[in-house]
């Protein structure tokens, strides 16, 4: 029976340290606050929507919620993030994406880095692929690997797969997992026979975004797997990119869905808040 890596002593643990830096910079009268911009109205846009606005009311964060239609000119939705750029009160701006058509790049280009929390911008971008620790990592895929140090499942000289090549989660995490000195292989929609690459693997990541895209006859026995997938079930619930119960019969580990990397995710999004407002007052 596989390992299961829950999200929940994870985030509470980073949460514990949030809390206490909230706490800091109230005393210091900076309040904190949180931008969530959303376009249109996609299920799993909402549920995380609604979690980070929650962990942020209970840890003292200030949130400021923009909904938008998802036929919004390109112009509206540009003239919402500058706005948000000149708000002082907010210290960072998490635009939830896929965004329509082509905007990701537009907003992605107009967001302040100081303000980008979930490393959109071509700065944070530019951190994460060169190691320079400038500016802040794509949430996800930091808590993908907050979620491997935490259980102590160490990457140094491991083999690693990621499914997905997206700026948002599959090529970043690939960097740091890389930083972490794991060999990494991505797979994504052109690779041919993607098991051939996960039975190799010591270690998976899928962030497909697409059920059924890592079953158990596709790992190696033992394997760790962190599933960053949440696809709308039909049933008003959310389910991973892996077939929970066939890869858990293979796998080591594994984290869940809902319950693993979803939570750690909204937790790290809160530090990089604070850390934006930290550093807005030095």
């Amino acid at each position: 029976m596989a390992q299961i890596l829950k999200g929940a002593p994870v985030a509470a643990d980073i949460l514990r340290n949030v809390t206490v830096r909230v706490e800091k910079l109230k005393s210091a009268g900076v309040q904190p606050g949180l931008a969530i911009l959303r376009v249109g109205d996609r299920p799993d846009d909402v549920y995380y929507e609604n979690a980070a606005a929650a962990k942020c009311g209970k840890t003292g964060i200030a949130v400021k919620k923009v909904t938008l239609s998802a036929d919004i000119s390109a112009a509206a939705l540009l003239d919402a993030v500058e706005a948000l750029n000149r708000d002082r009160e907010i210290h960072g701006v998490l635009v939830l994406r896929p965004l329509p058509g082509k905007l990701d790049a537009a907003v992605s280009s107009r967001l302040t880095a100081e303000k980008d929390v979930d490393g959109i911008t071509p700065l944070s971008l530019s951190g994460v692929f060169t190691g320079s620790g400038i500016g802040f990592a794509p949430c996800t895929a930091e808590a993908c690997m907050e979620i491997l140090k935490f259980y102590g499942i160490g990457v140094k000289g491991k083999r690693a797969v990621v499914i997905g090549r997206s700026l948002v989660i599959g090529r970043p995490v690939s960097m740091m997992l890389m930083r972490e000195h794991a060999t990494v292989t991505i797979c994504h929609t052109r690779t041919e026979d993607v098991s051939s690459h996960t039975r190799a693997a010591e270690l998976v990541v899928s962030a497909a975004g697409r059920a059924g895209t890592l079953t158990g006859d596709m790992l190696s026995p033992g394997a760790v797997v962190v599933d960053v997938g949440m696809n709308p079930d039909g049933k008003g619930g959310f389910t991973g990119d892996a077939v929970f119960e066939s890869a858990e019969g293979v796998a080591g580990a594994i984290t869940p869905v809902p319950g693993g990397v979803g939570s750690v995710t909204t937790a790290v999004l809160l530090r990089h808040v604070i850390e934006a407002a930290e550093k807005s007052v030095l």
